[in-house]
């Protein structure tokens, strides 16, 4: 439907640029100024001291942002029939109340696979990492201050964001939304979120921040098709030496959104999809879940009948070599 919408609008300036769905996209991301202010001095007070952290220090700091990323996915428009999500406590003194709601935690194997590039990388080498992006408004705040804690650490030296084509089940990332977010954090009168947008905005200047999309991101395919259907895209992906699935719709594609067995390991529910070391940053909406420990699914079952869906749960699942 959003298709064919979209291929009528193109067809009509000046309306050829329209998004259904802006109004609410902008009020998610004002009603979470407490939370972008938080997280901006956050990460701002962390730039002065990331060069003099051990690697203790530096892996404890990574788990916070991705934490922070996680927990961002709640902000889901869609969930809430497109009624406003915001995000209005500070997440980051959060983090160790919500630990016990992670089903699955690989975010060590994120952490060995980052800094084993980084202890490798030669001087003229790069390590790329893709963010396949899902919500707009606070969830896309947190993701860039994921990328810059990337680039900062010099965990990563490229990151390369994807988005969708066209306006897209209510909340999800446009080059409009990536390009209105940054603007309006570059001009905040808060100083440390308008550094973040200063900074933000020269990563994309120099070539550090990619933004790409693509039309087979609001394709039905399961991503297990994209070597037939969109192989130019599966190329690039293969390219990048991690790729990060934010969301619940990435999850349920990355899955081919079956009826698993809690128990089905990551690695095969992919179906074949393996372009590159993959992890899925997602809390739960949907009644699809594999990688779970034996009877941990049947468990949250019976305390909580609504657990796959109430969007309460997480999961950091990696596939991948490290």
């Amino acid at each position: 439907m959003y298709r064919r919408i979209h291929e009528a609008i193109i067809q009509s300036p000046p309306i050829d640029d329209f998004d259904i769905f802006k109004e609410l996209k902008d009020q998610n991301f004002f009603e979470s100024q407490e939370s972008i202010i938080a997280l901006c001095t956050h990460l701002q007070e962390l730039m002065k001291t990331i060069e003099d952290l051990d690697e203790n220090q530096l892996k404890n700091e990574l788990f916070k942002v991705l934490q922070i990323s996680l927990w961002g996915n709640k902000c889901d428009l869609s969930l809430s029939g497109g009624k406003t999500i915001s995000q209005k406590i500070n997440l980051i003194n959060s983090l160790e109340d919500l630990k016990p709601f992670i089903l699955v935690n690989d975010m060590e194997h994120l952490w060995s696979l980052l800094s084993n590039c980084k202890k490798k990388r030669g001087k003229a080498s790069i390590t790329r990492v893709d963010i396949v992006l899902d919500n707009s408004g606070f969830e896309l705040v947190t993701d860039l201050v994921l990328a810059d804690l990337l680039l900062s650490s010099k965990l990563a030296t490229e990151i390369h964001f994807y988005g969708k084509t066209i306006p897209w089940f209510v909340s999800d990332t446009t080059l409009h939304d990536f390009n209105w977010i940054i603007e309006q954090l570059k001009h905040s009168n808060h100083k440390w979120v308008s550094k973040c947008g200063v900074d933000w905005e020269n990563h994309i200047k120099m070539g550090r921040w990619v933004y790409l999309d693509h039309m087979f991101w609001t394709l039905p395919h399961e991503f297990s098709a994209m070597p037939q259907v969109a192989p130019d895209l599966y190329a690039t992906l293969q390219k990048a030496h991690l790729i990060l699935f934010k969301g619940d719709l990435n999850y349920r594609k990355l899955t081919g959104d079956r009826r698993w067995e809690f128990t089905i390991p990551f690695h095969e529910a992919l179906n074949g999809f393996h372009p590159a070391p993959v992890c899925s940053i997602r809390t739960l909406k949907a009644e699809v879940q594999v990688g779970l420990q034996p009877g941990q699914g049947e468990q949250l079952t019976a305390s909580v009948p609504n657990w796959l869906t109430v969007g309460k749960y997480g999961v950091f699942q990696f596939d991948g070599p490290l």
